[in-house]
Formats: structure tokens, C-alpha cells, sequence
């Protein structure tokens, strides 16, 4: 794992600032508190970048009639890993970054807020989430070494507290075997999901490494734009379970209309994988939520390598 200032590639928070305030609703106000001297940490940034926007996620999502979301990121130093932030076993005493997610939304009762980090859990109504956000986001906190505090009190918000470990700056940076990912080369990427906070991390990530992105939130807008550009579009990532179509049957159409079109599926259900295999229907891979996104940026290389 390579040494990178937060994020590294690009400023996570400036990026993920810019999406919430072209996306979010314009009723959720966001103020940013950052220091300015952060320490460095060792992270993958767009592992970062996935956790914060889940974070800020679920914090529009806890405030439908608005509200504020504040975003603070400072250096600390954590002299005693007790209970309420020692969800890490492995975790240590030293000095952490932390970056502090808080909304003024409708809380999360006592009851509720044990369960939040078990995969599925969900309390939003079906269609409306997977129940991974918070999974994956605690398991990109685990592998980074850091540690994780909320809290919250019903109709007074929540707060998400992100410990990541600084490193000695003493020490020499040196090179190491973590894989690079590759920039693209402008290929055209059709992406296919309902979810509107999907699409916008989906686009930013890719258009950050030199793909170009055209997104579509059903399968009618996504069949009419492939119709017109099916001759440039490169690959296209889809969401399985998809409103009005489901993805399995925008696949086949997609299929009849260019036998040789390059499909990625994705599913938070494993058995969507059996299901296309089941009904004959071949894709290139099968990308499995939660997924951290340097898997879907390798999948995406390995794939469009593949042709070459």
C-alpha cells in the first residue's frame, strides 16, 4: 500500500464536496472544516473516497426534509483504544487523522445503531438500499488499521467519526508492490443503475482515470442511448436489479442488438450470478456488493484488455 495524503490522486473531500452539492438536495446545507496542516496517512484513495460517500449518504438520506451535514477532517492523538472505538482489534495508540461525518437528521435509535455495521441490515424500505453501505465502509476502516465511533440521538442527527492511522513522517517513503491501476484510454462506459449516489461516484471515479462516462437510471434510457452509440460504447456496467426492466432482460436485448457487446453485472445478491448463468446469459464478469473500486477499476482494465 503506497503513502498518499488524503486522497492522494485527487482531494477527497473538495471531489466529494462538489458531488453533494450538484446532487444533494438543495435543502441540505454543507459546511467543511479541514486543517490545513493533516497529517499523512497510509490509504488507497479511492477506498477513502468510497467510505466518506457512503457516509454523506446516508447522512441525506437520514435528513429527506433537509437539514445540515458537516464534514470535518484534524489530526489527534489516541492514547487509549477503549471500548466505544475499538471495533478494530488490531488497531493502536498513536496518531490518527480523523474525519468526523455529522448530520442533523432523524438519529438512530439504541436499538438500531448495534446492528448498522452488519451486512443486509438495512431499516430503508425495499428498493432503496442493499444494507452494504455500512459494511463495506467498516471493513475500508478495518483493512486501513484505523477505527470507527458513532453516535447519535433520535430527531437530534448522527455522528460518524473515521480514525485513520498517521504514519511516522520520520520514516523514509519507499516504493512499494501495490498494484498501479492504470488510466484508461477515453473508452466510452455506459453505466446502468436506479441508484442516483451510484451513478455520481461511478462517474467521478472513472472520469478521474480518463474514462468517459454516460449514465442511465433505466433500462429504456439506457437501451435508447445504446441504440444511437452502440458503435462507440466500450463496455457497460449494469446493475442487476434494476425498476420497471430488470437487468437481465436489458442484457438480453442489449445482446441481440451487438452479440459482441462487453457486459459487467452487478448484484449485491450472489444469486443473481447462478440466475444468469441458469437463463444462458453470458457476460464478460459478474462484480459482487460491496466491492471496493480499485476491484471495479481492475475488472474494467481486464475487460477491455481482453479484446485487445
Amino acid at each position: 500500500m503506497s503513502y498518499k495524503k488524503i486522497c492522494g490522486r485527487v482531494n477527497c473531500i473538495n471531489e466529494i464536496s462538489g458531488i453533494i452539492k450538484s446532487s444533494f438536495p438543495k435543502s441540505i446545507e454543507l459546511s467543511t472544516d479541514i486543517s490545513p496542516q493533516l497529517w499523512t496517512v497510509e490509504a488507497q484513495p479511492t477506498q477513502i473516497h468510497q467510505l466518506l460517500m457512503n457516509l454523506c449518504i446516508n447522512a441525506r438520506d437520514a435528513m429527506p426534509k433537509g437539514g445540515s451535514l458537516t464534514i470535518k477532517a484534524e489530526n489527534i492523538f489516541i492514547d487509549d483504544i477503549d471500548e466505544n472505538i475499538g471495533i478494530n482489534p488490531e488497531a493502536k495508540v498513536g496518531n490518527y487523522v480523523a474525519i468526523t461525518i455529522t448530520d442533523t437528521g432523524y438519529g438512530i435509535p439504541p436499538e438500531i445503531l448495534e446492528r448498522i455495521f452488519e451486512p443486509f441490515f438495512t431499516t430503508k424500505q425495499s428498493g432503496k438500499g442493499t444494507g452494504l453501505g455500512l459494511s463495506t465502509t467498516i471493513g475500508i476502516v478495518k483493512s486501513h488499521g484505523g477505527l470507527i465511533k458513532v453516535s447519535s440521538q433520535v430527531n437530534k442527527g448522527s455522528k460518524f467519526q473515521v480514525y485513520l492511522p498517521a504514519i511516522n513522517h520520520n520514516l523514509e517513503l519507499k516504493k512499494t508492490s501495490h498494484r498501479h491501476i492504470e488510466d484508461g484510454n477515453g473508452e466510452l462506459i455506459l453505466v446502468i443503475d436506479d441508484e442516483e449516489y451510484v451513478r455520481e461516484i461511478v462517474k467521478n471515479i472513472l472520469e478521474s482515470y480518463s474514462y468517459r462516462i454516460f449514465t442511465a437510471n433505466d433500462g429504456f434510457k439506457a437501451l435508447s442511448y445504446y441504440t444511437q452509440h452502440k458503435h462507440e460504447v466500450s463496455l457497460i456496467l449494469i446493475d442487476i436489479e434494476m425498476p420497471s426492466i430488470n437487468g437481465f432482460k436489458i442484457i438480453k436485448v442489449l445482446q441481440r442488438m451487438n452479440p459482441d457487446v462487453k457486459i459487467i453485472a452487478i448484484s449485491g445478491l450472489d444469486a443473481n450470478h447462478q440466475l444468469l448463468q441458469t437463463n444462458g446469459i453470458k457476460v464478460e464478469a459478474f462484480l459482487s456488493k460491496p466491492y471496493t473500486v480499485e476491484e471495479l477499476l481492475e475488472l474494467i482494465k481486464g475487460v477491455l484488455g481482453s479484446g485487445e
